[in-house]
């Protein structure tokens, strides 16, 4: 996978975790493996190639280190990721971000700019976050 036109939607969304994962340059045990787990058992990674993984992630850290890489990641979302998809990417981005146990700093403005670039309404969000807040709570 060299070219980025060749990426699938499903490649997409896991560029999406991995680069919300690396926002905060700390990739967390607790994050990657919510982004297996994801990838494992969501329906919409049903015929995945899970070996592509790997390539994401060079793609996504050769991306971070160009001046304008996160646009460039962005574009590429809206290139390549139909927008039927767009809340789901939203959704698996708070998962990942929450993964932690705590969303700040780099990773809140990534889901931030994420919100803004896949056109995701302030009530959707709210509902999407409001979601993950559930799931990743604890006792």
């Amino acid at each position: 996978m060299t070219d980025t036109a060749e990426l699938t939607p499903q490649q997409c969304l896991v560029a999406l975790m991995i680069a919300v994962s690396a926002s905060d340059e700390n990739m967390r045990t607790s994050e990657l493996v919510t982004i297996q787990r994801i990838v494992n058992h969501l329906p919409v990674f049903r015929d995945f190639d899970q070996e592509s993984i790997g390539e994401i992630s060079h793609l996504v850290f050769t991306l971070f280190e160009a001046e304008d890489g996160l646009d460039q990641l962005f574009a590429l979302m809206r290139d390549r990721l139909p927008e039927k998809l767009n809340e789901t990417a939203y959704a698996l981005a708070c998962d990942v971000a929450a993964a932690d146990g705590a969303i700040e700093g780099p990773e809140a403005r990534i889901l931030e700019e994420i919100r803004y670039e896949l056109d995701i309404g302030r009530l959707h969000a709210a509902a999407i976050e409001r979601g993950t807040r559930a799931r990743h709570m604890t006792v």
